[in-house]
């Protein structure tokens, strides 16, 4: 479960303080999915990141599986981080020298390892339509077809939050409904805690619940 109580978020400005975020509140469950939109700078992204465990808050608590990350000692919290939480962001951050497989394999180093994690891998790049691609180099891909190795990658770990920011805001129509077809249909699969930043209106309305973040505050759009 995903539980965020008061959260604030604030900048030190020259000669002011630039308060982004506050008194967020949020409750999720596995199975849950959510979407976020708002206007450009209104702090959606650093919402995400908040959450993700990437960036702490000012104030407020935020707990994820019963545990707050922003207690957690450096090193345990990269551990859970990669364990829990899965990321997909606008740009898809593929590595170029590696092929498609080995793109997805990339959060398993950092992990136990496992006898099955290539087999996970390939099922997933299956499941994604790219089970006959994963000899391939991220340029020798179209955008759409990058896109879905981010999403195969963020779910490797098998994470219990899946945190996308703006997955779409790249691809052309067609990909977009494509892309948003399979991370509903995989988030359906795996019941994990889904939560989209999107500007796409059309993209937003395809979720259970669904917010608009403006002038700091979180509200059920």
């Amino acid at each position: 479960m995903l539980e965020v109580r008061n959260v604030s978020k604030e900048y030190l400005m020259p000669g002011q303080q630039l308060q982004v975020l506050a008194g967020i509140d949020l409750s999720l469950r596995p199975g849950d999915s959510a979407s976020i939109v708002g206007p450009s700078g209104s702090g959606k992204s650093t919402l995400l990141y908040i959450l993700g465990a990437l960036e702490p808050p000012t104030g407020g608590t935020v707990v994820l599986a019963g545990q707050n990350p922003y207690e957690m000692a450096e090193k345990r919290l990269a551990a859970f981080r990669n364990e829990k939480i899965g990321f997909m962001f606008q740009d898809h951050h593929l590595l170029p020298q590696c092929n498609v497989l080995e793109n997805v394999l990339i959060p398993t180093l950092v992990a136990d390892g496992d006898a099955l994690v290539e087999r996970r891998a390939r099922d997933l790049l299956g499941q994604v339509g790219l089970g006959h691609r994963i000899n391939h180099h991220p340029h020798e891909l179209s955008g759409g077809e990058k896109q879905r190795v981010a999403l195969a990658r963020a779910l490797i770990m098998k994470p219990l939050l899946l945190l996308c920011d703006e997955p779409t805001g790249n691809l052309d129509h067609a990909s977009t409904l494509s892309i948003m077809a399979l991370l509903l249909d995989l988030h359906k699969k795996q019941q994990n805690i889904l939560i989209v930043v999107t500007h796409n209106l059309d993209v937003a309305a395809q979720f259970a619940v669904k917010y608009r973040l403006a002038d700091a505050q979180l509200h059920l759009a």
